[in-house]
């Protein structure tokens, strides 16, 4: 006589899963995980996606024209014209000038000086800047992937709850199929010939 087989058939109940910041929906066909809309994951997740081309090529290739880098620049151009303006005429020029021991062709000497002196200090901090720039970048991508990773973590977790509340929800259907010699047993049988 042949061998039987037995087969199991599973169907999964129909199962949502939610958190503050995901859902899970699970059927027979599977699961499917998405962050909640407007939730700062959903917009980190969103963020790095399109963004990390980008930020890449910055730590690759760091550059003037990145964003942080003008910004920085900036700032340290205007704090530099303003801090060393107004160092030279109220510390030297204003009180020169008003005991009468500075000629106008000093003042200019003076000026000019610090023009140069302003200039070999930007370009000086732009080299610090060129040179940390790489490190920043490397900041910024290893904290966005660390929140990019909780994401995912998140989404994986609802996922596997998801999935684990539909099995023990799902229904199962057994049967038994009967191989060829059995059915020409059976077949033999009624005809009487065993």
């Amino acid at each position: 006589m042949g061998t039987k087989s037995n087969k199991t058939t599973t169907t999964y109940g129909n199962t949502t899963t939610s958190n503050p910041y995901a859902t899970a929906s699970t059927n027979n066909s599977g699961t499917k995980a998405a962050f909640q809309s407007g939730t700062a994951l959903e917009t980190i997740y969103n963020l790095v996606n399109k963004n990390i081309g980008s930020m890449l090529d910055d730590y690759l290739n760091p550059n003037l024209n990145s964003n942080v880098n003008q910004s920085k620049l900036n700032a340290y151009k205007n704090a530099l014209e303003n801090t060393t303006r107004s160092n030279l005429e109220n510390s030297i020029i204003n009180p020169l000038s008003k005991r009468n021991m500075l000629r106008s062709s000093q003042a200019t000497d003076l000026y000019k000086n610090l023009s140069k002196n302003s200039n070999a200090s930007l370009d000086e901090y732009i080299r610090d800047l060129l040179a940390g720039a790489q490190d920043e970048s490397a900041k910024v991508i290893n904290n966005l992937l660390q929140m990019y990773m909780q994401g995912y973590n998140v989404l994986s977790d609802i996922q596997a709850k998801s999935l684990q509340t539909s099995a023990g929800n799902a229904t199962r259907t057994s049967s038994v199929d009967k191989d060829a010699t059995d059915i020409i047993n059976s077949y033999y049988k009624r005809k009487g010939w065993t």
